[in-house]
């Protein structure tokens, strides 16, 4: 039964997962994490990391690591996780591939008219608005610690957090490296 609950659930995020894979991260946490329970935040904070470091679309790997972890928690056999996340993953692509074929059809033709426009227009601060809630959603105790419960972690936590911030933002330094620099910082100074 797993197997169709998560079809169904990365088939609605994938339909409904404006501005890629960074948009889709709150729905994924919102339905892996909160609705669902098939994994912990922290397992859920782990993904993204990884999906991150791999080669391919962040929502495509993380779709692929959740189904994996998913049906792995749910006490089955390690083929059994791999049909997860080639279920979650084709469920996740399923959608736009359907959306893909039929709007670029419609795009070529009516691209340049007036309601079209205005539709993106619209669409525009929503997917800036799901990548703020995917910021924020992360921002949790699993991840910064607190100053009451480890002062240290959490203050090497934020420093982190600023560190890649500003790197990305302001130097333009590469996020991979800011990734691999704050892995390695994160091993000498938590460890």
């Amino acid at each position: 039964m797993i197997f169709l609950y998560l079809f169904i659930t990365f088939f609605q995020i994938g339909l409904f997962g404006f501005g890629g894979g960074y948009g889709m991260l709150s729905l994924i946490q919102g339905e892996v994490v909160h609705h669902w329970h098939w994994m912990t935040t922290s397992e859920f904070t782990d993904i993204v990391a990884v999906s991150q470091m791999t080669p391919g679309p962040i929502g495509i790997n993380s779709a692929t690591y959740c189904g994996y972890t998913a049906v792995h928690n749910a006490g089955m056999s390690e083929g059994m996780a791999v049909l997860g996340s080639c279920v979650a993953t084709f469920a996740l692509v399923l959608p736009s591939l359907i959306l893909m074929i039929v709007i670029a059809k419609l795009f070529i033709k009516y691209m340049k008219h007036p309601k079209v426009q205005a539709v993106f227009a619209g669409l525009r601060p929503a997917v800036v608005g799901l990548l703020a809630a995917a910021t924020l959603l992360l921002c949790t105790k699993e991840n910064f610690s607190t100053p009451g419960d480890n002062p240290w972690q959490f203050w090497i936590s934020v420093f982190l957090f600023l560190a890649t911030f500003i790197g990305t933002k302001v130097f333009k330094v590469n996020p991979i490296k800011m990734i691999v620099m704050c892995g390695f910082a994160g091993l000498l100074l938590l460890y």
